[in-house]
């Protein structure tokens, strides 16, 4: 819990100049930890979730089957590395003998990875975790989810919106679960905070189909990505 509380302090507010370069290097540490452990996993497709649906919930059951058929398409599926949503995808990936990654957090209900992961990497902090996600990702699959699914949905879109990464293809599934995430958004466009063509950065489906075949048409071409042996997609050299 040590590492927990030097977090928390340090997000409290300014330190002494020794403890914040001690943090600095910390968080530059764990960031060369993830490099190592990622960089030759080849393109990944990150899906978020909650972590408390069980292997008999329908939101489990499709997501394990939307991750397969991603998989089957090249892809590496890279989740949080927990329970949950994160074990349907990583399980899906496994179904069909895709590659199976995460980047787990450390935390008291979600501490160790779960059992389909061929590589894992622990991080103690989550903005790091964060960041990583993202960075070897060419698109995203928003699953149900709580606060850091939503934080997780809105993050890596106003970071295609600035420009801050590229306009990676995002997937949210299952309609009927987000309807009232789409209604605010469409408020959000109603009086002004976001614009119109935002809202084309995503799809919204049930459609395990839908969803393969808008990942690929919006990441193979357009990013130069090529089949390597055993299926699995690289960049293009």
């Amino acid at each position: 819990m040590k590492e927990k509380q030097e977090e928390v302090l340090f997000l409290e507010g300014p330190r002494s100049r020794w403890r914040e370069f001690k943090m600095a290097v910390n968080v530059f540490r764990e960031f060369i930890k993830g490099f190592r452990a990622m960089h030759f996993l080849g393109p990944c497709v990150t899906v978020f979730g909650s972590a408390r649906f069980k292997e008999d919930n329908e939101h489990y059951i499709q997501c394990r089957e939307l991750s397969a058929e991603i998989s089957k398409a090249g892809f590496t599926i890279m989740t949080g590395g927990g329970p949950g949503i994160m074990e349907a995808a990583n399980r899906g990936a496994k179904d069909v003998g895709g590659r199976s990654v995460g980047c787990n957090i450390e935390l008291p209900f979600e501490q160790s990875g779960n059992p389909y992961l061929d590589k894992w990497v622990d991080f103690k902090y989550f903005f790091v975790r964060k960041v990583l996600l993202v960075k070897y990702s060419y698109a995203f699959v928003i699953c149900p989810g709580g606060f850091g699914t939503l934080d997780e949905f809105f993050e890596s879109s106003t970071l295609m919106q600035t420009g801050k990464i590229s306009k990676f293809p995002v997937v949210i599934f299952n309609t009927e679960y987000h309807k009232h995430v789409m209604e605010h958004i469409d408020k959000m466009i109603e009086v002004g905070t976001i614009s119109p063509e935002d809202k084309n950065m995503f799809l919204v489906t049930d459609s395990v189909s839908e969803a393969v075949e808008y990942i690929k048409k919006n990441t193979i071409k357009p990013f130069n990505l090529k089949y390597k042996p055993k299926g699995v997609l690289g960049e293009r050299s």
